[in-house]
């Protein structure tokens, strides 16, 4: 009889999980039960008077551990949905790229420490008797770390698609749900992976900051390894920050290889280039999961769901053309005439009441005198820039022209990169105590701790990206020594060293906030600068001068990045280009 009927042979097998399939399926029970675990501890009861007690037993430091990861990946998401909408936004509405894209450019100037005392008593008055206010506060530290970089790589990448690939969507007739999955997103895959590998490396630094903060004379402390080493640093116990700096170390380890190496090596699906690159991304973990039959069973369970979302949103229409698309020009100037001059006015209108608040509750000297400190620290950074160039281009150029010696440095950079330097400043003071050097001249180092890394890292791409041919050629024509340098190594990295001294500029002025203020136990050093005012200003509740201390930093980094970086950028685009 039919209905007792029994499964086939072969549809027994298929169903059959593999040894690999349970290996994978229990890693996802696991970290499932480990996000639901540590997530239900992010709501607790909270009293501004009495905050949360950070303990240094070592025994914490797995589950603090578990937290700071936990916020990373809370950031991460809002930060990559963010980016989706408002880069595609921005990409196919003239109007809206007008306000986005200045606004995402300087928002990205804009140190993420200079606004954290405002962000944490915001969310603190939204939350106020639970610590889910602090929560928010941490996660939108590590979201504003994240997302401008990310989110601007995704606009270029929309604007520059080549032209066959329009035409054939429009061919095609596809939605603008489709086209954006099955166009846009791959499109730019490659360069938004990498923009976020780099962007959560720096949003390590700005999670550490944001898990202890003094706002108002009252520490706001979340647990997490960043409050835990402020603590330790407070008690004077440098073993168990030594330790914490050990899992620290392992917790970026373990991050980069379980997420960020398979996505690098996924991502690379997407390439369109003719050519192959000559050391392909590979990943252990991303090739245990092409060998499990799970991703494939849970494509094809959800597939009839994605069949009825992509149903459901034809009702966006066709089309999602590229920038400035032909239209009506004479109403399309009208148009943009009374859109600018709307904005100018909100624009104006703000910046009149900010005007006023800051005029209202600071005296006119001071705010020449902030100016000076914001040019001391410019000072600073120019000195970081400049050592970073004179010793890390040398070594990057060494690295990235030799394969082997990449496959083991790249790795140890980028933890470096992602590694919180403010973890070890409390050996640097001991130094810097005893060899009687003043944190005027020893902050300069604490900064470099953090933001020298992007040079490096920038030059071994640009280095490791030499074409073999170019190589050969300079060898066939006998180029050797200084002459190889200047017509060969230098012009073709130049592009990529732009972008390094850039990022090292404003992990430089963010670095400065906690760099020019560095306590341990009984004994506090200050510097003079922008930095060291802000964090003063933060302490002390005070929100005028924090919100002066940051526009004159923020003013400095957009003022510098237009007049001298953005056209060096161009510059080296133009002439340097591969």
């Amino acid at each position: 009889m039919n209905f007792l009927r029994f499964p086939a042979g072969g549809a027994l097998r298929a169903a059959r999980l593999r040894p690999v399939d349970l290996l994978v399926l229990g890693g996802v029970l696991a970290l499932l039960f480990l996000v639901v675990r540590v997530g239900a501890t992010a709501d607790r009861p909270f009293d501004p008077g009495n905050p949360p007690a950070v303990s240094t037993d070592p025994w914490h430091l797995p589950y603090y551990a578990a937290r700071s990861v936990l916020r990373m990946f809370a950031g991460l998401v809002p930060a990559v949905l963010f980016t989706f909408v408002f880069g595609t936004w921005a990409a196919r509405s003239r109007r809206a790229a007008k306000v986005i894209v200045p606004a995402v450019d300087i928002l990205q100037s804009v140190p993420v420490l200079t606004f954290l005392s405002i962000t944490v008593t915001g969310f603190v008055a939204l939350f106020p008797h639970s610590t889910l206010g602090l929560e928010c506060a941490s996660v939108f530290a590590v979201f504003t770390a994240l997302v401008w970089n990310m989110a601007l790589a995704f606009y270029q990448s929309l604007t520059t698609q080549p032209r066959e690939l329009d035409e054939a969507a429009r061919l095609m007739g596809l939605t603008r749900w489709q086209r954006f999955w099955k166009l846009d997103v791959p499109s730019g895959m490659i360069a938004q992976v990498w923009n976020g590998m780099i962007s959560f490396g720096a949003a390590w630094f700005a999670l550490s900051a944001s898990e202890t903060i003094t706002v108002n004379n009252r520490d706001n402390a979340l647990p997490g390894m960043g409050s835990y080493v402020a603590q330790a640093l407070a008690d004077g116990e440098g073993t168990r920050v030594a330790l914490a700096i050990v899992v620290m170390v392992a917790m970026v380890v373990s991050v980069n290889f379980l997420f960020w190496r398979p996505v690098t090596a996924w991502a690379e699906r997407f390439r369109t280039e003719d050519c192959e690159i000559a050391e392909q991304p590979r990943s252990r973990v991303l090739e245990l999961l092409r060998r499990s039959t799970l991703p494939g069973r849970l494509g094809r369970a959800l597939r009839p769901a994605g069949e009825r979302l992509d149903r459901a949103m034809r009702v966006l229409g066709t089309g999602g053309g590229r920038l400035g698309a032909a239209g009506d020009e004479a109403r399309r100037k009208r148009g943009d005439l009374v859109f600018s001059v709307l904005y100018a006015l909100a624009v104006a209108a703000i910046g009149w009441q900010a005007v006023s608040y800051v005029l209202a509750r600071v005296p006119l000297p001071e705010i020449g005198h902030d100016a000076l400190l914001a040019l001391i620290t410019y000072g600073r950074v120019l000195l970081l820039v400049a050592f970073s160039t004179v010793v890390w281009v040398p070594v990057g150029v060494w690295i990235g022209m030799h394969p082997r010696v990449n496959r083991i440095a790249q790795p140890v950079v980028q933890v470096l990169a992602s590694f919180p330097s403010n973890f070890v400043f409390p050996l640097v003071v001991i130094v810097l105590g005893a060899s009687g050097i003043s944190l005027n001249w020893g902050c300069v180092v604490l900064m470099a701790l953090g933001a020298q890394w992007y040079v490096l890292f920038n030059v071994i791409a640009g280095a490791s990206a030499i074409p073999g041919d170019l190589r050969e050629a300079a060898a066939d024509l006998g180029l050797r020594g200084r002459l190889r340098w200047t017509k060969l190594i230098l012009p073709a990295v130049f592009p990529s060293y732009v972008t390094g001294a850039l990022t090292a500029s404003g992990g430089a002025w963010n670095a400065s906030i906690q760099a020019e203020i560095v306590t341990y136990g009984s004994t506090t050093l200050t510097a003079v600068g922008i930095g060291a005012y802000i964090q003063q200003a933060t302490a002390d509740g005070d929100f005028a001068r924090n919100f002066l201390g940051a526009v004159l930093m923020s003013v400095y980094v957009v003022v510098i990045n237009r007049l001298f970086w953005r056209r060096l950028y161009r510059f080296a685009i133009k002439r340097c280009a591969l």
